[in-house]
């Protein structure tokens, strides 16, 4: 697989960044990672473009919908099939793209870390994953400085999940976090 190509292709940049490539490789090989990289740095790409070289679907978790919505407009806007699960959806349409995850019409699904019910992990168990990336990863700790309980139930959904490759991300983790 030449991700180079795939990073061209997909994303319109003609090279990776200084630290992205072995994040990758490591990624798309199958491997868990903890990656703390720089605002503006290309900590995105980093789960973006295994969720493209990979079979299935990534989830990603991020803490804001504002920032679901950033990201899954520029994925679209760059024609890869993204969408968001979130509070700001009514019934029938969180339905719909439920049923849309399912049937692996998406390759990022972006939710909040609330999103993670019995309903929504039964939902994943239904569907194909190819990897489980957790955005503005410092959200998990106590000492973080956006602290929500819910990132706390992370592990517990992991094991829900089986074996997917795990990718947490951020660029703010304080040596405490």
């Amino acid at each position: 697989m030449n991700l180079e190509r795939l990073l061209q292709h997909h994303f319109g940049h003609p090279s990776f960044r200084p630290g992205q490539r072995s994040v990758v490789d490591h990624v798309v090989n199958g491997n868990h990672a903890l990656v703390v990289m720089p605002t503006g740095h290309g900590k995105s790409i980093c789960y973006q473009l295994p969720a493209m070289a990979l079979q299935g679907t990534t989830i990603v978790v991020s803490p804001l919908i504002a920032l679901m919505k950033d990201q899954v407009d520029a994925l679209q806007a760059k024609g890869i099939a993204a969408t968001s699960i979130n509070s700001s959806l009514g019934r029938e349409e969180r339905h719909a793209r439920l049923q849309a995850m399912i049937d692996g019409k998406y390759k990022l699904v972006y939710v909040a870390p609330e999103r993670f019910n019995d309903h929504f992990i039964a939902t994943l168990r239904r569907t194909t994953l190819g990897l489980l990336a957790i955005d503005e990863a410092h959200c998990i700790s106590q000492w973080g400085h956006d602290f929500r309980p819910d990132y706390l139930r992370l592990g517990e959904v992991r094991k829900h999940l089986g074996h997917v490759p795990l990718i947490a991300l951020t660029a703010t983790a304080t040596p405490d976090v």
